[in-house]
């Protein structure tokens, strides 16, 4: 008898994972009883506010929360989260219309990506880019339409070029600001153009704010719905993962434009009853009760930035310091540039005992970069550093007789 067909539609879209090969490798060498620095996978270290996991233990004890929940997430969290928008950037958004609560904020852009893209939908975006801003699009049978972000001045004048030449406006403009990988930051009058190109021709902006409020130096990251009228063309996801350290809790928010908020809300309920309802309680009372946790987190991650910036200058490697995110994006040393971001991250795991992702896993673009997240002690990462340090030396002495240059970005 025939067996079942293996192919299956989406699946075959997705082209192989770069970084499982990254994955793979650490846990090999885990399993060997090897000590790995992991700086890959952007997944917060810290603990999540004593007073929001009380909440949890308390709330789970009750028979009465453990039915389903809403999909688009109890009343008094949307509430929460609207209230945090008017305090910190002047948005007035209804909850019942304006808010949904989503399983963290992956699950909101691909699920909006669902709801509002079809066949020859375009969403324009930057490169490189967060896997799912560009999949989420494929999966979606749309048409991912992606450009150059080598700065953020280069993608805004390659977007009104794109405009100015396409046969038919994009139905979307993607953007996440500050950005992963690259740590990109702009100020609102960038965001005001963008949404003025949205206005001007009818696009729909989704503005992917997981970084909201991990941000160093002074520098604070603007809110596109800060902008009057904004709600009329944009919508913007917003994650309680770095900023409370709640990545396994899986709680997002997307906010603004209702048509969307709709959209959503009517796709998800076909799909999930949403997150289990004590977690939204207590995610609740992070956001009504745990007011100083933002900024003590963010004071964690400058301080690891400055350790790793220091300690990669000292082996050699200028990188540029990031003004917000929990992310490093560093240009390959010259000398090893020709290895490419994929066997250089796996050189920097076998001879230095360091995970890092490969740029190449962000799209092309992202090729001859590497990202590190800045997700283990001080201490480990000094460590990882002096390792680093010793590697590139050694490997650049050892190649002095080809004629490769000497270390530098």
């Amino acid at each position: 008898m025939p067996l079942p067909s293996e192919e299956f539609y989406r699946i075959k879209k997705l082209p192989p994972y770069v970084f499982a090969v990254i994955n793979e490798m650490r846990d090999k060498a885990r399993a060997q009883g090897i000590d790995i620095i992991d700086l890959g996978m952007g997944n917060p270290d810290g603990a999540t506010p004593r007073r929001v996991v009380d909440k949890l233990i308390e709330e789970a004890r009750n028979p009465l929360n453990h039915r389903y929940s809403m999909s688009r997430g109890i009343p008094a969290l949307r509430e929460a989260i609207v209230a945090r928008y008017a305090e910190q950037y002047g948005a007035k958004l209804d909850p019942e219309t304006e808010a949904i609560v989503t399983i963290g904020a992956k699950d909101a852009l691909a699920h909006m990506l669902f709801a509002i893209i079809g066949p020859g939908d375009q969403v324009v975006s930057p490169n490189p880019a967060y896997p799912i801003h560009q999949w989420g699009v494929i999966l979606a049978d749309g048409e991912a339409v992606t450009l150059p972000m080598p700065d953020a001045a280069t993608f805004l004048e390659a977007l009104h070029d794109y405009y100015r030449k396409a046969a038919k406006p994009p139905k979307v403009i993607l953007i996440s600001f500050p950005h992963n990988p690259t740590t990109t930051c702009v100020d609102l009058a960038y965001m005001r153009e963008i949404l003025e190109l949205a206005r001007r021709h009818g696009s729909y902006v989704i503005h992917d704010f997981a970084y909201a409020e991990l941000a160093f130096d002074g520098y604070r990251p603007p809110s596109i719905l800060e902008i009057e009228g904004a709600t009329d063309y944009a919508v913007e996801i917003y994650s309680m993962t770095k900023t409370y350290n709640m990545a396994g809790w899986r709680v997002g928010f997307c906010l603004g434009n209702r048509k969307l908020i709709g959209a959503l809300t009517r796709i998800k309920s076909y799909l999930d009853y949403g997150t289990f309802q004590p977690i939204q309680i207590a995610a609740t009372t992070a956001l009504r009760e745990c007011e100083d946790a933002p900024a003590e987190v963010c004071a964690v991650y400058e301080a690891r930035r400055d350790v790793l910036v220091k300690g990669l200058h000292e082996a050699g490697w200028a990188v540029e310091p990031p003004k917000a995110t929990m992310f490093l994006w560093a240009r390959i040393p010259e000398a090893f540039a020709e290895m490419g971001s994929l066997e250089f991250a796996k050189m920097l795991m076998r001879e230095a005992q360091v995970a890092v992702s490969p740029g190449m896993g962000f799209g092309p673009m992202g090729e001859g970069y590497v990202r590190f997240s800045m997700i283990e002690s001080d201490e480990r990462m000094r460590r990882a550093t002096e390792n680093i340090g010793r590697v590139l030396a050694r490997e650049t002495a050892g190649a002095g007789a080809s004629g490769r240059r000497p270390v530098h970005a």
